[in-house]
Formats: C-alpha cells, structure tokens, sequence
C-alpha cells in the first residue's frame, strides 16, 4: 500500500512539474512574439517625455499607462492617489567661473532634484575640498559663504552609484555645519553629460542648495585652484518650490481563479527625470510591466493568485509610491505572496536578488529554472535599498529585484542621454519574459514561495545582508529603527 501511495504521490508531482514547464513554454513563447512594446515605450519617452510628479507631463503618463493596461487586457486598472509634500522643478540654472586676470567661461550645470534655490550671487569664491571627507573639510577651513567644490571618480560600476549616493548626506551635513553657500558636486561621467540626482529621501527640500557640474569644467577650475589661481563663481539656482503635490501609482489585476484575495506584484516606476526622456530609467520597464500583463492574458493561462501590475509614482523622491502603496495595504500584505520588480535599463538580467532572505533561494530557483535559457535563473541573498520593493521588503514581503548588467546603463542614468534610442529592444523582450514567467510561476504555485517576516526577523536580515550599514550612510535607518517605517510587529 505504501508503494502506491508513493507512486501516487511521484505521479502527481511529476505532472504538476510538467504542467509548470509547460506554463512557463506558452508565457515566454507568448513575450517573445512581436507586441506593442516599443510602440508603446516610444509614445511615453518621445512624445509625453520626461516625467517628474506634479507635472503636467506626468499626469499625461498616467493616462498612457492606464489605457495601455486596458490594451493590453488588463481585467480592472485604477489609480490610487498619494501625497509628495513638496514640489520642485528648475529653474534657469546659470554658473561662470572667473580669474584675477580676468579670464571668465560658462560652466555647464544642473541643480540637484528637491534642493533650495539660491538667489543670483556674484563673486562667490569657490574652495576644493577633495573627495568631501571631513579631513578634507578641515584642512580648507573656512568655507563660510563659499561655493564648495567636491570631486568624484568616473562610475564605472554599480558600487560606484550606490556609493555618489551613501557619501552625499555626511558631506552635506559637513558644508551646511560649515555654512558654506552651496555645494558643486563633480560629475561622475565624462563629455560633459548632465544628470539629476536628489539627495533627500521623502520628497522634503533640502538643507542647501547643490549643483552636478560637468565633470571637464569642474576639472578646470580644480586645475586652477591647485595652481594658486583663485576662481570665483557668479551662479543663479532660481528653483520653483511649492506646496504639496497629489500624484498616483496605477495598478492594474488579472484576478486568480483559486486565491483571489492572495496576490503577486510586477512592478516597476512610472516617473522619470526629466533632462533626457527617462527611457532606462525607467520607461522601458514600465513597458515591460504592461507587456508582461499582455502576454500573461494573451497566453490563456488563470493564475491561482491575482496578479497586480503596478506603475509606481515618486519613486526619483524616495521611492514615495510604492511606501505608500505598501503602507496603504498593509491589512493586506499577509496576503501578498511576492513582489517583483525592474529598475535597471536593458542590460542582461543575471539573477534575481531576494532582499537578503536565505529561505526563498531554493524555491524560487525551482521558479527560475525556465529561464535557464536567457541565463536569469538563480536568486542571490542580496538585499538593496535603491527601488520599488523596498518598502515591500521592510514589510517582510518576498521580494525580487532583477539583477541586471550595468551594459549603457550607468551613463545614461538620470541624465540628459536617457533617451529612445539607448534601449536594447531584443533584450527588453527577454525581460518581459523573464517578468512574466517568475511573476505567474509565484502567483500559480501550490504552496507561497515564503512566509510573511515579522519585524523581528526583517531586522535579522538587514543586519545579516549588512543593509542596515548602507541605510545608516544614506541617513534612512532611523525611521526603520524607531518604528516609522517597515512592519509594525
């Protein structure tokens, strides 16, 4: 009898994995097929262009998001309206450097995303204080009502990002300490590309006004400080600062025919810079999001679970949308049985992050191994801050986050080049496989890929993956650590 049963029992299960395989064949037949994709991303970058929150180009987005959800087949599309608590757009950002000898030339400049204005100024001396470190704070010494001048190295690697962001607020903290007049950030890419970056994490303005200068003038003006030339500034940051700013997330569901009121979510930002058009970052993956719905529906295949779709908003402010979707949810995140999310361009996907969780490894492997073929099926136990499922994370949701080749990535992020025609298309379309694949296969399985973490143990993994350190250099630990943010038990 008990050799029957255990017959049974491979049976069954030798089916279900031939029914998973056969799923997974039909998802990603159906994502590779010629779709809207790139007409779609075309609309959005090229003609609703770049897209920062309270703007009347993101409230266009919105719409292309909403009636390209419905074109896709999306069962239900909605937005869910949340608040920025203030708004910021640039004004005529103007900066010239001069001599003694009466040399002067233009300096290519951009203000930094939700910093103060500051009035046109004149004759503003400019000092160099290196790398920004408080050695080298100390060694300039006065830096009253100067503009400080702080160096980078060109980005060459996702380390190099994620460290312009952790060095900023301590450097920050030293010139507003130092009442410098503002700081003139180097650029970390070449051929003079401008970019925007904000270095406030919930949409407040900041302490002191900041420019991204291009890396070449920034170089020559440290030259001729070094050469005992003193060079002054005339600059003008006019920045527009307002009130607070409605803005949404737009959510779309396939409904699942088992456990409707279980879901996943596929996720990735809506909102973009706006220098360039915000095609890596993140238009494409918007797309993505919508064409995976498309070939989740066109495929004929019922989730288990519901799938929601998500565009988030406020993500360039701190990931604001998506806390705010997770936070506005959160009676229902015991239902959530994973979060995916794509942030990172076009470069090849090589594996999926975890949010630093050890126990989701082998089963969502199992879930991955499909993808073999595009070499995306491992999951890794790293864990990172940077996007949409962080929030989802500190709620103790499994969490996926691509793991994706820098390719042409890092130039072009936030910056004046982030356009149309940098988007590696035959590689989006194995994305949106990729995506549809591990978002039903995490939505269909018989058993969730993981159980809810409590706080207790979400704080376990922060300190195990040593997150917790990059959110205490990035000044976001604190509302982890009092209770403001992330599970409540």
């Amino acid at each position: 009898m008990f050799k029957k049963i255990l017959c049974l029992s491979l049976a069954l299960f030798s089916w279900a994995a031939f029914a998973a395989d056969n799923d997974a064949d039909r998802l990603i037949t159906e994502a590779l097929k010629p779709s809207p994709l790139e007409t779609n991303l075309r609309r959005l970058t090229d003609e609703v262009g770049g897209r920062v929150p309270g703007t009347p180009a993101f409230q266009r987005a919105v719409d292309w998001g909403v009636a390209a959800f419905k074109d896709a087949g999306a069962e239900s599309v909605h937005t869910e309206e949340f608040t920025i608590q203030q708004s910021w757009a640039e004004g005529a950002t103007e900066m010239t450097a001069s001599l003694y000898a009466g040399t002067s030339f233009p300096v290519h400049a951009v203000s930094v995303a939700w910093a103060p204005a500051l009035a046109a100024a004149k004759h503003v001396p400019i000092v160099d204080v290196g790398d920004g470190s408080a050695a080298e704070f100390a060694r300039v010494g006065d830096i009253a009502g100067r503009l400080v001048l702080v160096h980078s190295k060109v980005l060459a690697n996702w380390d190099d990002l994620f460290a312009e962001y952790a060095r900023a607020p301590a450097i920050i903290a030293l010139a507003v300490q130092a009442k410098a007049k503002a700081i003139a950030f180097t650029a970390t890419r070449e051929h003079e590309i401008l970019y925007r970056h904000t270095n406030s994490f919930d949409g407040e303005i900041d302490a002191l006004p900041q420019l991204v200068v291009a890396r070449e003038d920034a170089e020559r003006i440290a030259r001729l400080l070094a050469s005992a030339n003193p060079v002054w500034a005339n600059l003008s940051i006019p920045n527009k600062i307002g009130p607070a700013i409605k803005t949404w997330n737009v959510v779309a569901e396939i409904r699942g025919s088992e456990k409707p009121d279980e879901f996943v979510v596929l996720g990735a930002h809506l909102d973009s810079w706006e220098l360039g058009t915000g095609a890596l970052d993140n238009g494409c993956n918007a797309a993505l999001v919508i064409d995976a719905l498309r070939a989740i529906k066109a495929s004929g295949l019922k989730p288990r679970r519901s799938i929601r779709f998500i565009l988030f908003s406020g993500e360039e402010q701190g990931m604001i949308g998506s806390r705010a979707y997770a936070t506005t949810h959160r009676s229902e995140l015991d239902k959530a049985a994973g979060v995916v999310v794509f942030d990172a361009g076009t470069g090849k996907t090589t594996a999926f992050s975890t949010g630093g969780r050890k126990d989701l490894i082998s089963a969502a492997e199992s879930m991955l191994a499909p993808l073999r073929q595009f070499g995306a099926d491992k999951a890794i136990a790293t864990a990172e801050s940077g996007t949409d499922h962080f929030d989802f994370m500190l709620e103790g949701v499994p969490t996926f986050v691509a793991e994706q080749a820098e390719a042409n990535y890092l130039e072009n992020y936030h910056a004046t080049t982030d356009t149309f025609d940098k988007v590696d298309f035959a590689q989006l379309k194995k994305h949106v496989a990729e995506a549809a694949e591990l978002t039903f296969a995490l939505a269909n399985a018989a058993d969730r890929v993981g159980p809810r973490l409590n706080r207790a143990q979400i704080d376990q993994t922060l300190h195990e993956s040593h997150l917790d350190q990059e959110l205490k250099d990035m000044g976001m630990w604190d509302e982890w650590a009092n209770g403001k943010r992330g599970r409540e038990q």
